[in-house]
């Protein structure tokens, strides 16, 4: 298991899965504050493609800091910018998924020049002063109004909606994240579960994150880098309205709905995941 340092001497971890590609895809969970263990092989990439799959500071086989306040996100562009610089690589191909997205267009709004290309999946861009209302998950969830657990899951969105939620509300609620709840999309649920860590996920959000939203929008405004965002049809957050929003940020900008999938694109249609990727990647004229 490879690892680096990072400017305030926390030892970062990655894992290196896959081959293709002429360089490898550097992978960011989101959560916030996932361990990179959350990607598996995502949906089969790793067949066609060099995978990078981070642990970001405190997650998976990384070191956590006693500081939490190095845990907000804007202060973890620096740990990526190190790992390029661990990896000998001149520029990055990035994807950020959820939370991560804030972390990845971080990064690309004070390092454009380090940016080859940036893979945005169902990813967030409260950097960029864009947020996605709670209110539109609503609409997300009737879309689902024919799935056989959607009576128990409408009285806990709504609990969860007035603060009222419990943890048995919010594990129904998961379902809402996979396309199809199945074994597979079960035991994803149940293990990100388990990994999620409340104390640095408000750590990752702390107040100041996002104060240079504004400066950050204009310099992805000007990142000559192609971007592909990618949303799944079901997803509530954001929902492919706002995802296209989200790519009309870049002057290369692309926006690809996944039909049937909701949060996790990779677990919902492997195959289209894995597709829609790799011939970005390939032919996108970096």
């Amino acid at each position: 298991m490879p690892t680096f340092d990072v400017p305030d001497g926390t030892r970062l971890a990655y894992h290196r899965k896959g081959s293709g590609g002429d360089q490898p895809l550097v992978c960011v969970p989101g959560g916030p504050m996932m361990p990179s263990a959350c990607f598996g092989d995502l949906g089969g990439l790793a067949a066609r493609q060099e995978l990078v799959l981070l642990d970001l500071r405190g997650t998976g086989d990384s070191a956590r800091p006693t500081d939490l306040a190095s845990f907000r996100v804007d202060r973890q562009a620096e740990d990526i910018e190190a790992l390029r610089i661990a990896l000998g690589l001149e520029r990055l191909d990035l994807l950020g998924h959820s939370a991560s997205g804030d972390l990845v267009l971080a990064y690309a709004a004070r390092y454009p020049e380090r940016v080859r290309s940036l893979v945005l999946v169902c990813a967030r861009a409260r950097t960029a002063g864009i947020d996605f209302p709670v209110e539109r998950r609503r609409e997300a969830l009737e879309l689902r109004r024919d799935e056989p657990w959607y009576e128990d899951v409408r009285p806990a969105f709504e609990r969860a909606v007035s603060g009222e939620a419990g943890d048995a509300d919010f594990a129904l609620l998961d379902r809402l994240s996979y396309g199809r709840w199945d074994t597979a999309s079960h035991a994803h649920a149940a293990a990100c579960a388990e990994w999620f860590d409340e104390e640095a996920a408000a750590a990752y959000l702390a107040p100041g994150a996002f104060d240079g939203a504004d400066a950050a929008r204009a310099a992805l405004a000007e990142l000559d880098a192609p971007v592909l965002v990618i949303s799944g049809a079901l997803d509530g957050s954001p929902r492919p309205d706002s995802a296209a929003e989200v790519a009309g940020l870049f002057p290369r900008g692309e926006h690809v709905v996944q039909a049937g999938a909701a949060h996790n694109p990779w677990m919902d249609g492997p195959d289209d995941f894995a597709r829609t990727v790799v011939e970005f990647l390939a032919g996108n004229g970096r």
